[in-house]
């Protein structure tokens, strides 16, 4: 039945998504009544598209037809391009609404289906991607499934599918189930009995393997498309300082220098798009989606501290005047993406037609400052995009530009400032890609720990405002009555109950916040979020997290996510927030958690170091010295503040401006005085009374 099933089965590249608004509706399926950008753009197909909910689960038992199940995502290039050609097709839809019950999921909603059926075709096809499309038995349990298909290849496959499910529906069945315990099978976590040891010298190691797969000309891993991958050079960023391993940290500068001078930035408007096509980073797929540009300002903020480079503190700026122009509510919540694509009148759709120039609209433009514009952003051969459009890069620094160009740096830091706002000025009046404007709570606590990494490193007031705004945003909204978090918020309703990685990132966040503000609320609120995380998530035996709550609905498996990819694992932030909840509020058994945790997953992480790089930061954390910093007094936040304009991973920090019977501050408090207490493991130095005494005990 395998050799069938491959043998109708095209497998294709994966690649990206856009959004489309029909102005004539002759058709009008059940996603009509749905939220998410991404299935609305779907609600005027000619294919009868149902939501992922009970009812339609039942429908195809009841009339014992296959599932057709869709996945993909508002800012996706492929999902759309399909849609086009196959979705919006009355031939192809009459096959799809005759043999199947058709399913629209937004990955993003539902990154727990995403997840099951993406680990089914990458068993089926060795790879993944959107759209995935996957075909199910009535009881959900997939068989066949791929990405993006063209109109003539998709129409054999299902009917052929189709007919094959009438014929053979026993070998159907048989294969269905043992694929279905694949994917059980699949990212297998075990508890490992072994005894807890993490050394220093593995991370030597296993950095050293890593080290092969580095593109030291260009930035990145010799693999195209590029993808920033945040994780990674956290870690790798980290690892480099700690070590004084100026190679390791010359290609991790290397790899930000590029990002930030490349197409992948935009030069205009700030903000990251989601891979480069090419090894230059020169030219982007174009969706901008807030959990890149949230990781990447945290990034490029701790390459700031360390480099002091005004071209990491200008992406950082940039990129926070991005998300709060385009991706901010008025409540302070953050949106999800942007499309890579325009919408034409024709309906067809261009992708990146919002940010390319020609050379004639630059010139009008900037008049006699197109002849310079032209040598700083390369239009040449260089900067062109695709027939006669541009898209701007830049290959230098503008200090090393400057001085090539013999112009002062301030005169042409002026300059370049002012060339981005006439030019913002002028791409604003475009027509403007889609905006998927649904709330999700994990990714707002990435930006929420953006803007609190941006206010520790820069010390400006309005990024310690947004990151308030945010954290009060998720308080009232998405957090729960009655325990627990909301996945995702839109038109004013939350809804859908919360994954592990909205509570490993919010819960992230407000450490985050409270270690900056001394806010205590924020604190208690972490701990509260980690306490009902151990009653509805926490699997004891494996001494790991599943990804869902013990009150979802059961899918044909539930997972535990332990992969850092794009995004941090869910567990890995958990792993690391319990090691920090453990300390402040001595509750060992967190801290034995994050450790055993760790360990389960350590023969992983030294195979696949890229694959694990969160966890890899827990790693350095228990391998080392890890600092307990506690500011107690009324200058206590100027301190703290002083004290974080050194680059030192591995620490907490803890404050009050009071008497306080905290774990780590009892007992601290001196009237009129504000001492700093640095501890290892409750053991402390003598208590000093400025940030110079205690870095220097820090670096000791």
């Amino acid at each position: 039945m395998q050799h069938y099933l491959l043998g109708i089965f095209i497998s294709f590249f994966l690649f990206s998504c856009h959004q489309k608004t029909k102005k004539e509706h002759k058709h009008t399926n059940q996603l009509i009544h749905e939220t998410s950008p991404y299935l609305l753009q779907h609600a005027h197909n000619p294919v009868n598209w149902h939501a992922w909910n009970q009812e339609t689960l039942d429908k195809a038992k009841r009339e014992n037809k296959l599932l057709l199940i869709s996945v993909g995502y508002a800012a996706c290039h492929w999902c759309h391009v399909m849609e086009h050609e196959s979705f919006e097709n009355d031939s192809v839809a009459k096959v799809m609404n005759e043999n199947f019950i058709n399913i629209k999921v937004d990955r993003e909603e539902r990154p727990d289906i995403d997840q099951t059926y993406m680990t089914a075709v990458q068993l089926i096809t060795g790879s993944g991607g959107w759209p995935l499309n996957c075909i199910a038995l009535p009881n959900g349990k997939p068989f066949w499934g791929g990405t993006y298909f063209p109109k003539k290849q998709w129409l054999s496959a299902l009917t052929q599918i189709a007919t094959a499910y009438k014929e053979n529906p026993n070998e159907i069945i048989t294969y269905a189930d043992n694929l279905t315990q694949g994917i059980n099978n699949a990212e297998l976590v075990t508890y490992n009995s072994d005894a807890i040891k993490f050394q220093k010298q593995d991370l030597d190691s296993l950095v050293t393997n890593w080290q092969q797969d580095f593109d030291i000309k260009n930035g990145g891993s010799k693999r195209v498309p590029k993808f920033p991958m945040p994780s990674n050079y956290q870690f790798l960023l980290r690892y480099a300082v700690q070590s004084n391993n100026k190679k390791l940290q010359n290609h991790v500068s290397t790899t930000l220098d590029k990002m930030a001078l490349g197409g992948i930035f935009d030069q205009v408007g700030g903000g990251f798009s989601r891979y480069a096509t090419d090894e230059n980073w020169h030219i982007p797929h174009f969706e901008k989606m807030l959990y890149d540009n949230a990781q990447l300002i945290s990034l490029y903020a701790d390459a700031y501290l360390i480099t002091k480079k005004e071209l990491y503190k200008d992406v950082v700026y940039q990129t926070f005047d991005f998300v709060t122009r385009e991706l901010t509510s008025k409540q302070g919540a953050f949106y999800s993406s942007i499309d890579a694509d325009v919408r034409k009148e024709n309906g067809q759709s261009e992708e990146g037609a919002y940010y390319v120039w020609t050379q004639k609209e630059l010139q009008n433009i900037l008049g006699d400052d197109f002849n310079l514009f032209s040598k700083v952003y390369h239009i040449d051969e260089q900067g062109v995009w695709e027939q006669d459009k541009y898209h701007l890069i830049k290959i230098e620094d503008t200090k090393s530009l400057a001085l090539k160009l013999n112009i002062s740096t301030g005169d042409l830091t002026n300059k370049i400032n002012s060339w981005r706002k006439r030019l913002l000025t002028k791409r604003t009046k475009r027509e403007k890609p889609g905006l998927d404007d649904k709330v999700l709570t994990s990714w707002n606590g990435l930006m929420l720990k953006a803007n609190v990494d941006a206010y520790r490193v820069f010390n400006d007031a309005k990024f310690l405002k947004a990151a308030l705004k945010n954290a009060q945003f998720i308080k009232e909204h998405q957090l729960k009555k009655e325990g627990g978090l909301y996945h995702n918020y839109k038109n004013g309703k939350s809804t859908i109950n919360g994954y592990l990685e909205d509570y490993a990132s919010v819960i992230d966040g407000y450490i985050a916040l409270y270690e900056n503000t001394l806010d205590s609320q924020w604190l208690k609120l972490a701990n509260e979020l980690t306490q009902y995380t151990w009653t509805y998530f926490y699997n004891k035996e494996l001494g790991m997290f599943y990804f869902t709550s013990y009150e979802d609905e059961q899918l044909i498996t539930r997972k535990i996510i332990t992969v850092d990819n794009v995004i941090p694992s869910s567990n890995s932030v958990m792993a690391r927030n319990l090691l920090k909840l453990g300390h402040y509020f001595d509750h060992k058994l967190y801290v034995q958690t994050s450790k055993q945790m760790l360990n389960n997953v350590k023969s992983e992480l030294k195979q696949y170091p890229s694959s694990y790089s969160n966890w890899l930061q827990l790693y350095a954390d228990l391998s080392d010295n890890y600092y307990e910093v506690a500011v107690v007094g009324k200058n206590a936040i100027e301190l703290i503040k002083e004290i974080n304009q050194k680059y030192i991973p591995n620490k907490l920090i803890v404050g009050s401006f009071i008497n306080s019977n905290a774990p780590l501050l009892k007992d601290r408090f001196v009237l009129g005085s504000t001492y700093v207490y640095i501890c290892i493991e409750g053991a402390c130095k003598l208590p000093v009374t400025n940030s110079k005494q205690a870095l220097k005990l820090l670096e000791n």
